[in-house]
Order: C-alpha cells, then structure tokens, then sequence
C-alpha cells in the first residue's frame, strides 16, 4: 500500500466534501437537529398524567387519598366526575388517560380495619404508558397505605444508581449520538463510489495504479473527518445542553467512537460498491442503517422483551454495542475491562466490512 496514492485520493476527497458546501453544512447540522429534536421529543418520562377523580364517599379519609395524587408530579388532577359516563366519554376524546374511582364504603372499611378498594380505570389502548402509570399508581397507594404503620416489618430505602434523577434525556441522549453517527455515516459514503461511477470518473481511477484498498481507506478518512466533527457535537451538545452526567473516560469513548465510525464509514462504502446507481445506494444506505439503529439496537425498544429470533439478529446490529458502550461511559463511568466484549465486536465489523469493500470493489474492476 503506498501512503502516497492514499493522501492522494484523500485529499481529492477532502476538496469534493469542502466544494460541496451545502452538503457539508447538512452533515455538521445534523447531529445538532437530530439531538435537539428526538432529545426534546423522544421523552419516555411519564408523568403529569390526566386523571379524574369519582369519589362516592365524601370523606376526610377519601380527600386524603385524592391529596395524595394531587401532590405527585405523576398526576395532574383534570376534574371531577359524579359518573362512570363522564369517565368513558372524557376517555374516548383522549382527554384523560386515568380516572380513581373511590366506592362509598371506603371510609368505613378503613375504620372497620378490613382492606379498602380503590378502582383504577385506565385508557389501554396505550399499552405501555398505561402500564406506566398503572405502576404509579399501585407505588402511590402501597406507600400511602403502610403511612400509619410505625412499627412495620419492612423498611425500603430506595436508592437509585446512574441516572438518579430517572430522567429519559440521560437515557435517550447517549444512545441517540450513537444511531446519529451510524445513519450520517452510512448516507455520506453511500454515495462516494456509486457517485463515480455515474459521472464517469471510475474509469480514470481504473488507469491509475490506485489499489482497490488504498480506494478506499483514502474515501473513508476523507469522510471520517467530517464524522468525528459530527461526534464531537454531538457530545458536546448532549453534556453542555441537555446537562447529561459524563462519568467515564474520554480516551475509552473517543477510541470506542472512531471505530464505531470506521465500520459505519466502510459499510456504505461497501453498499456504494454494490450499487453503480446513487439512488439504489441512498435507498440501500437508508434501509441497513436508520431503521436497525432505531428498532433493533435496544436504542427505543428494549431487546430482552423481542422475539426471540428478533434477539439474534440484534447482535450484528453494530450501533446495539455502541449504544451500550455510550452509556456506560457517560452513565456508569465503567471502563474497558467491563466493556471489552462490545468494544472487539466493533473492530471486527469494522475490519470485516473493510475486507468485504475492498473484494467487492476488486469485482467490480475485474
């Protein structure tokens, strides 16, 4: 391999991206679009929950259970309701999502020292925040109801690790640079070769004696540039504006990254080499990379609860092992000896997708 035709066909590379103005504008806004949009928008915090409130007892001991949902920040109290009409009519215009039935022999069961039921009617047809909810609800009534207690068996003391606060932005943010640097750099390389072949100057790079490798570790660097650019913004944007806690190590995320990119940068170089047609390579680009890092990378829905066949496809999914490394660095603080396994799983793809770029661009000059 000769460094000399390698710088060469990098800064050819390097000039076509700074030509190109609009499109680097594009690349470097990005990320910051991306973060400010799903880290604003995709929140799976639930709370503030509309709720309305049925009370047949019209007690002291039944204003003092509807106090307790009034102040948790999970309820928003929207009014009250004198029958289960009301309930199923506010329901169905999607204006309340709970409603707390309380029966009228409430106050008088609790002063008989039997069980006091409460009804809980919840809007289903959102499975996950109703079960959500339903969870708070069930947390608010079993702390309210052992209150009383002084001398009770059990003494929890919850304490929760790495994201105390159980904000989603901790959550989302990390996992969303991660499927940010996967799509940009599967698109801006998708394009690269195919683009070409198209204008014609393929043939000229034929005559030279540029080597297929040098082809391509040349259009990679070029656009790795552009790629650490884009995961420099996006850390810094997710630390400084959506104030996520940065608790590991920068050299381990920086290393971690650059080869997380190496493998998304050579994959659509790959489908570019696969294709002659730019359309068929962004349509291709679009297809292995948006969708499995959205659905199959654990970033919005979590793998332990897939299909089990969808579990196995999962773990060639690359953007799965950044995500995990990403948030174990920025959340747990961990290190290598625990994320070595996601850290040797990217630098295999990375080096296998180079290889399959590499015999694939040979085919297509033979």
């Amino acid at each position: 391999m000769s460094y000399r035709r390698l710088r060469a066909v990098f800064v050819k590379e390097l000039h076509h991206i700074t030509r190109d103005r609009l499109s680097l504008a594009m690349a470097l806004a990005t990320p910051i679009m991306f973060l400010l949009l799903f880290g604003y928008a995709l929140s799976l915090d639930v709370d503030q929950i509309p709720t309305l409130v049925y009370d047949q007892d019209h007690t002291p001991e039944s204003r003092d259970l509807i106090r307790q949902f009034e102040g948790s920040r999970y309820f928003q109290i929207r009014g009250y309701v004198n029958h289960y009409s009301e309930i199923e009519r506010e329901i169905d215009r999607n204006r309340t999502l709970l409603a707390v039935v309380i029966p009228p022999d409430y106050s008088r069961n609790l002063a008989a020292g039997r069980r006091a039921q409460v009804q809980i009617i919840l809007d289903g047809s959102d499975s996950n925040t109703a079960s959500i909810a339903l969870g708070y609800v069930q947390s608010l009534v079993r702390n309210y109801s052992v209150t009383p207690l002084v001398n009770a068996p059990v003494d929890p003391r919850l304490r929760v690790w790495y994201n105390a606060s159980l904000e989603s932005k901790n959550y989302v943010v990390p996992g969303l640079i991660a499927v940010i640097l996967q799509i940009i750099a599967a698109l801006l390389t998708s394009l690269t070769i195919a683009r070409e072949w198209e204008n014609g100057s393929m043939e000229q790079l034929l005559s030279t004696p540029l080597r297929p490798a040098e082809l391509v570790l040349g259009k990679m660097l070029a656009y790795f540039v552009v790629g650490v650019a884009d995961a420099t913004i996006g850390v810094l944007v997710g630390v400084f504006v959506f104030e996520v806690p940065f608790r590991g190590s920068v050299p381990l995320m920086a290393v971690s990254t650059c080869v997380f990119l190496f493998g998304a940068l050579f994959w659509g170089i790959f489908i570019s080499a696969v294709t002659r047609n730019q359309l068929q390579a962004y349509q291709m680009g679009i297809m292995s990379s948006f969708l499995p890092a959205f659905l199959l990378s654990g970033f919005v829905y979590s793998i332990e609860n897939m299909p089990r066949v969808v579990q196995v496809i999962t773990y060639v999914v690359p953007s799965r092992y950044a995500i995990t490394i990403l948030k174990g660095v920025f959340l747990k603080g961990i290190g290598l000896n625990v994320l070595w396994g996601e850290f040797a799983f990217l630098l295999l793809y990375a080096t296998a997708v180079f290889f399959l770029a590499v015999r694939k661009l040979k085919g297509k000059i033979a």
